[in-house]
């Protein structure tokens, strides 16, 4: 296994970035700027999503201003009867929008304090019955067929420095690799999957990732939002 530079642009289990240096200086700068005190300080926050009330902790992502450009993204792919996993589940937000039209959703989280959120949430906005959680690193607590997997990922390739850290960063990877290396052997016939990402992580490894997968690929949204005063790409990808 290869060491990690401290600049944070070192190999571990031989990964690289993919992106330009220049790219790659102006991630760290943003996970600088981005990662403030500690969460733990912190209440949990009561915020409206498209038409949900979410209790979000203080250990776990709140929604951005573009998670309701994907949560209308992902409502408009779930089909009547659609068994759904939500992999990365956060607050629960896209899984209890998939819960409007789905007959079943499973969401998974590597951080507890985002399983015990997807439960509250889940009762609290009426999809309980529908809605199951467990703690699941990538799919190993996962079980069966669907026929819709959502993955907002985390988009950056550091070592989290904390719980809360790891919705954003994954180190070196590892999940995201796993992810598409087994994707297939969850879905159903005909199913699909949506995956989130941004250009504060490394797009040129998710783009080999999906080459290097065989699914047809389409990009379901692009748009640009500024983060920190940098402007910054955001994309939904259907994968099929």
């Amino acid at each position: 296994m290869a060491s990690k530079q401290q600049n944070g642009t070192g190999t571990v289990d031989g990964y690289q970035p993919l992106i330009p240096k220049e790219h790659v200086e102006q991630v760290l700068g943003l996970r600088e700027i981005l990662s403030g005190g500690d969460a733990a300080d912190a209440g949990a926050t009561t915020v409206p999503f498209l038409g949900l009330t979410l209790t979000v902790p203080a250990e776990v992502m709140t929604p951005c201003d573009v998670s309701p450009i994907l949560g209308g993204a992902i409502f408009s792919e779930v089909n009547k009867g659609d068994r759904v996993l939500d992999m990365g589940a956060g607050s629960g937000s896209l899984g209890l929008i998939a819960a409007g039209n789905a007959s079943e959703v499973l969401s998974v989280d590597i951080n507890p304090h985002a399983v015990e959120a997807v439960r509250a949430n889940a009762a609290a906005n009426g999809v309980g019955e529908r809605v199951r959680a467990r703690m699941s690193d990538v799919f190993s607590e996962v079980d069966g067929k669907f026929d819709l997997i959502i993955f907002n990922p985390p988009f950056q390739w550091f070592a989290a420095r904390d719980v809360a850290d790891s919705a954003t960063t994954d180190e070196s990877y590892g999940a995201l690799t796993r992810f598409f290396r087994e994707a297939g052997e969850y879905l159903a016939d005909n199913g699909r999957m949506m995956v989130f990402f941004s250009t504060m992580g490394d797009v040129g490894y998710l783009q080999k990732l999906i080459d290097d997968s065989g699914f047809r690929h389409d990009v379901v949204f692009r748009t640009t939002r500024p983060v920190a005063d940098v402007p910054v790409e955001f994309t939904c990808h259907r994968l099929s």
